[in-house]
């Protein structure tokens, strides 16, 4: 049984409530996992999905919270399984723990099944004496690693034209990493805008989920746009996803 949790709802990637993507943060009692009990996965599976947002974040403490970096094991659940690597959840995640002040370093060790991640505060100030309340206002940088990305092999593109519903396809690629998910280049952001994948055939995609990528409008600030879609996970679309943009930033600079 594992320890009692401390829940909270986040909305990364907005300043709205209700808004940008979802994500809940449970926080376990300190010791939860330690001494060789391990944490219950199928405890944290029903969570998930009582929750029913695309993703829960899950966090026990496992290291000090003074002036250097703190240290929390990290887990991620969709709805319906385990997410090997989650941006938008280690942000949430994050984000409650410097602003319910139980962190109050600049910096967060974060120790995933897939490696080490860290995050970051970085405090915005509009002078050179911030007040209280300037003080409170921050972001949470993210360091990530690149993940890299190779050619499909034709098993795994043919299902993908139809899929898509005629967008002009450019480039088909396959993240190299645990999550085997496959990014489909179309010629346009409207193209992007327009995708009305068959989720039922997304389904038998091989990998995680499909990524629909094309370049930006022009005049925006931004390189490219994209969705991605995982029904596999029990998510049809998600609204912004971490690693994706993580494996598009080496493509656009290869």
């Amino acid at each position: 049984m594992p320890k009692r949790a401390f829940r909270y709802a986040v909305d990364a990637f907005t300043g709205e409530p209700f808004k940008g993507n979802a994500a809940a943060v449970c926080l376990l009692e300190d010791g939860a996992g330690d001494g060789g009990e391990p944490l219950d996965e199928r405890w944290m599976q029903a969570v998930a999905a009582e929750f029913n947002t695309p993703i829960t974040a899950f966090l026990a403490r496992s290291g000090p919270t003074g002036a250097g970096a703190a240290e929390f094991r990290i887990r991620w659940f969709t709805p319906v399984r385990e997410s090997e690597l989650c941006g938008h959840g280690t942000l949430a995640a994050a984000h409650y723990l410097i602003a319910s002040g139980l962190v109050e370093c600049d910096a967060i060790e974060f120790m995933a099944k897939s490696g080490r991640l860290t995050a970051k505060k970085v405090t915005l100030s509009d002078d050179a004496s911030p007040s209280a309340e300037h003080c409170s206002k921050f972001m949470v940088e993210l360091d990530f690693p690149v993940i890299p990305v190779a050619k499909c092999n034709s098993a795994e593109t043919l299902p993908i034209p139809d899929t898509l519903n005629g967008a002009s396809v450019m480039n088909e690629l396959q993240t190299i990493s645990a999550f085997s998910d496959l990014i489909v280049e179309v010629s346009s952001c409207a193209e992007v805008d327009n995708v009305c994948p068959n989720i039922a055939e997304l389904v038998q995609c091989p990998g995680r989920g499909v990524a629909v990528t094309g370049p930006a409008r022009e005049g925006s600030s931004y390189d490219f746009v994209t969705r991605f879609f995982s029904p596999k996970y029990g998510i049809n679309e998600v609204i912004w996803h971490q690693e994706i943009n993580l494996a598009e930033g080496c493509v656009c600079h290869s």
